[in-house]
Order: structure tokens, then sequence, then C-alpha cells
């Protein structure tokens, strides 16, 4: 890994690194944060004194991904088909309604010299572009790690009345709009009420609302079901507030949330880690923010490369439709991060 610590957010190149923090507190005080929060454990939060809009040179390195033969995965077809019916039959006995169950694929990188995970996002920025891609390098911390993620946890931003927050869950997942299902349809409402109700708990009472329901985006490989949330913040709500209010995201666990953190936790076999966390920037000082599910996610430690892929499980689930779904979205990320790169000469 390159010896800089680097980020890319939001559109922007972060540098000269000033401190590094797990306390959530910091994102009230000051300065402009790099946030990355893992599914379970401590935040990693990086405040960085330059944000620029040009690439500072020299600062994306080589990268060489394993083969594609070399990914090795938690759960294989037999055992992910057994979580999901293990689900449904918690869904049979009223334990939960909707629950995302979900694997971790894994590979040893081929070439230490050329482990960058900037040069990753430059693959990703190109063969698989995200509304909410980006990256974190922090050397020396074991924090690696590289988005493509489409899916909007937490937008905040300040108004004449006060700050706003906007979530946008995505449920729903086809090669094209013809593989969407009444299923999908079903499990992206139950989602929506979830974020409704995590948002509430820090919102203006009547606030929340749902501009956007049901809508079909387009992205690489697939297209999704989104909605959008909407809420007025209540005033001096902390980042302490909102997170244990909305954290872990609603898309990526399941309803009623803290059933669904019991169900996943007694099927998965590996710890998810960053992937399903929340990745983005905090602008402390500006009050705004954009953090993604750290889903479509890759993290690197100890040269071995992690990428997680799910599935939203109801009681119209077909397990081997839900296994399929896990293989499309990781299909063409794992394609593309088993691709070399190299930084154009000077």
């Amino acid at each position: 890994m390159s010896t800089s610590p680097l980020a890319r957010l939001g559109g922007w190149w972060a540098t000269d690194l000033q401190e590094i923090t797990s306390e959530l507190s910091a994102l009230d005080g000051g300065g402009r944060w790099a946030v990355a929060i893992p599914y379970r454990g401590a935040p990693v939060l990086a405040r960085f004194a330059t944000w620029s809009r040009e690439m500072p040179s020299g600062a994306v390195g080589p990268w060489a991904g394993p083969a594609a033969a070399d990914w090795d995965t938690s759960m294989d077809e037999s055992e992910y088909v057994a979580a999901v019916e293990t689900t449904r039959e918690a869904i049979a006995a009223g334990s939960v309604y909707q629950a995302n169950i979900c694997r971790v694929l894994s590979a040893q990188l081929p070439t230490p010299e050329a482990d960058d995970i900037a040069g990753l996002w430059a693959l990703l920025d190109t063969g698989n572009p995200s509304p909410h891609g980006g990256f974190l390098r922090l050397p020396g911390s074991d924090v690696a790690i590289v988005s493509a993620s489409p899916e909007l946890f937490l937008q905040v931003r300040p108004t004449n009345v006060g700050s706003s927050a906007r979530s946008g869950p995505i449920k729903g997942t086809g090669r094209t709009v013809a593989d969407l299902t009444a299923k999908d349809a079903a499990e992206n409402i139950m989602i929506v009420d979830l974020v409704r109700n995590d948002l509430s708990r820090v919102s203006v009472p009547g606030s929340v609302m749902v501009p956007t329901l049901l809508e079909v985006q387009q992205h690489p490989g697939l297209v999704h079901l989104v909605s959008y949330v909407e809420s007025l913040l209540v005033a001096g709500t902390s980042w302490v507030d909102l997170l244990e209010a909305t954290f872990p995201p609603g898309s990526v666990t399941g309803a009623p949330k803290l059933s669904a953190l019991d169900l996943i936790a007694s099927l998965e076999p590996v710890e998810r880690e960053f992937y399903c966390g929340a990745f983005g920037w905090v602008d402390a000082d500006t009050g705004e923010a954009e953090l993604a599910v750290a889903i479509r996610t890759f993290w690197l430690r100890d040269g071995i490369l992690r990428f997680g892929t799910g599935a939203g499980i109801t009681w119209g689930s077909e397990a081997a439709a839900e296994w399929r779904e896990t293989e499309l979205k990781a299909a063409r990320l794992v394609d593309v991060a088993s691709r070399t790169w190299q930084a154009a000469g000077p």
C-alpha cells in the first residue's frame, strides 16, 4: 500500500491528514472528515486539512488484482440456500418480516508491490462508476477501503429552518426491469417503513416524508428499485444521536431491525466488517454530509482483499434465486477488481 494517507470522496481529493479518531462526537466539532463506520465495531474518522478537485501528483499507485478463480466465499451455494430457508422459517414464525443475508468473498493479492486501493478505485471508476464511489487509504492503520456504492445512507444539509436528512434505501435488483417482481416492491416498502421509523426518532414530528417510492434506477449491469425518505432533524441533533437512531442501515439489516440483527448474527459465519456499514464524508464546519451504505465495497488487510454481497429475504423468496442475486451483484465488481491498473507516466 502507498505510504501517503489519501481519500477520494464526493468528487474531492483529501490530503494532509490531521487526525484519526473513533469518537463520533468529533463530527460535531470542526473540520471535514472522511468517515468509514464498520457494520460492527469502532468507527474510523479521518480529518484531512486539504480537499481539492485536482488529483494530487503521484496519488494513485499500481493495482494487480487476484485471479478470478482465486476468490473464496464465506458461504457456498448450499450453505447460502440453507440460510435463506432458515430465514423463511423465522418469517413464518413471526420473528422477522425481512432480513438481509450476506456472504463475504476473499482473495489473496498476487503482488504486494501493486496493492494500492487507489488503483482499484481507478479501475472501478471506469468499469463500474457509481454515485457514491470513493476510497480511503490510511497506511499504518489497516484501513484501505474502496467503494462503488449506489446507495445513499444519509445526506445531511443545512436549510433555513434547520438541518434536513435524506436516505435512499435500495431493495429490488435485476438484470433488467423485467426481472423486478412484486416481491421486490413489497420488500422495498418494508424497508422504507423501517427507515421512516428510524429517522422519526430524531426528526421534527410530521416532517418525515417519502417523496420518491419505487423508482427504477439503472446501474452498470443491473437495475435497482430505489425510494427516498426525507425529514427535518430536531434542533441540536448530534451525529451520535443520528447514528444511534439509524445505524446499521435498514436496507442491509431487516425488519424489525433488532430481530433481524440477531438472526443475521446467527447465520453469517464471518464478520461483515466494513461491508454494510457507512462510508463517506462529513463537513463539521458547514453542517453538510453524505454517507453511503457500504455495499459494492472492497477492503484490504494483510494482503487479503474482501468483498461482500447479499440479498434481502422475505417469505416470497426463492432460495436459489436469492443466491443468483448475490452472484449478480458481485460478478461485475469482482471482474473489475481482478484486473490490473498502472498509473500513466509523467
